[in-house]
């Protein structure tokens, strides 16, 4: 018999925290995939860590928004008994793995999205948030680093790499601009003090992603049309194939302990 989904009280404080858990989840998993992939075995555990990295991150946000809800749901069934509509995580970090040059273009637009914004998060006057984005900030500035080098590497290196981290922004600059949205529900945290904008971040996360694109001899595309959706729980095909074998345990065998 299959497992019915969760129901979610999503007040503005929960949908926040669960939008930011759901993007740590589904590109850590994404990151795990490399798990014995990767072109070299430094690099496979380099993967690996930062896969953990930000699976630590989202099941303290999944603990939190548990906390905040009190309906008796924990990071478990969050992260296992939802709905593919019932996740919010951007585009972005949905999109398969492709080659190595589109799992580090991908790494290093949400990288340099996250840094800055778990930095600005340490002077949140929701004291749990702050904590959290202190532990984050100095991941965040791992991930930043690791795939800037990874940039500069495959875009100055042989014909063949170029080609390919120039596909790769080609191909994911369009999931860039969600990161830079907030809604209704949003803007009161922001009002409150409690988040901040992340449209505050874009000129400094354009400066930061341009000088690492320019140095590495690639170049950004041109157009400005932004995907947008998953925010709101409107989702590529891609997250339902993810879902369907990360939950596939769980939902088979509800409850189950090792």
């Amino acid at each position: 018999m299959a497992v019915p989904s969760i129901q979610v009280s999503e007040t503005p404080l929960v949908l926040y925290v669960l939008r930011r858990a759901d993007d740590a989840l589904i590109l850590g998993h994404r990151l795990s995939e490399w798990c014995g992939h990767a072109p070299m075995l430094e690099e496979d555990m380099a993967l690996a860590n930062m896969g953990l990295d930000l699976l630590g991150l989202a099941r303290e946000l999944y603990s939190y928004a548990a906390q905040t809800e009190g309906k008796g749901n924990d990071e478990d069934k969050f992260a296992y008994l939802r709905d593919v509509r019932q996740y919010r995580n951007l585009l972005l970090v949905e999109q398969p793995n492709g080659d190595f040059a589109h799992t580090i273009a991908r790494q290093f637009f949400y990288a340099a999205f996250t840094d800055p914004y778990w930095r600005a998060m340490t002077k949140s006057s929701d004291a749990t948030l702050a904590a959290i984005a202190a532990k984050s900030e100095k991941e965040s500035a791992y991930h930043l680093r690791h795939s800037s080098e990874w940039m500069l590497r495959l875009g100055d290196g042989t014909a063949e790499s170029h080609a390919r981290m120039q596909s790769a922004i080609d191909d994911l600059w369009a999931f860039t601009g969600e990161m830079f949205e907030a809604d209704e529900s949003e803007r009161s945290l922001i009002e409150s003090g409690a988040v901040i904008d992340p449209a505050a971040l874009h000129p400094q996360w354009l400066k930061t992603v341009s000088g690492i694109v320019n140095e590495a001899t690639l170049a950004l595309p041109k157009g400005g049309w932004m995907q947008q959706g998953g925010r709101s729980g409107r989702h590529s095909e891609h997250l339902g194939h993810l879902l369907s074998e990360f939950q596939s345990m769980q939902r088979t065998f509800p409850g189950a302990s090792w």
